[in-house]
């Protein structure tokens, strides 16, 4: 089992900055693949990136490509999502996501995790 908390969310106006961080604890945190989500209102949740488990692959949605950046750190057990640029299309609740599989590769589906955290707000004013 795998638990997950967001932080760092919150209100910034278009064109910030805002950095993510989530927080895992139980079993083979290092061996898992990770990513984020978001969902707007009245929308689906869609894939904005995902890392590998030993962190040298990522994948990121083609919408925040060049201004999201996603790391971790597996000696804190912490995954990260830079946002840079931000844009009122940005505005979300963001969720982290782990895989139960150890060593597969980052999906970009949401079927493909299995832990989620509780989300965090981020709203982007124009």
């Amino acid at each position: 089992q795998v638990q997950l908390v967001e932080s760092g969310g919150g209100l910034v106006q278009a064109g910030g900055s805002l950095r993510l961080s989530c927080a895992a604890s139980g079993r083979a945190f290092s061996s898992r693949g990770l990513g984020w989500f978001r969902q707007a209102p009245g929308k689906e949740r869609e894939f904005v990136a995902s890392i590998s488990w030993s962190g040298t692959s990522t994948v990121y949605a083609d919408s925040v490509k060049g201004r999201f950046t996603i790391s971790r750190d597996n000696g804190e057990n912490t995954v990260s999502l830079q946002m840079n640029n931000l844009k009122p299309e940005d505005t979300a609740v963001y969720y982290c996501a782990a895989q139960r599989l150890l060593y597969g590769l980052a999906s970009t589906q949401k079927s493909g995790y299995d832990y989620w955290g509780q989300g965090t707000q981020v709203t982007v004013s124009s």
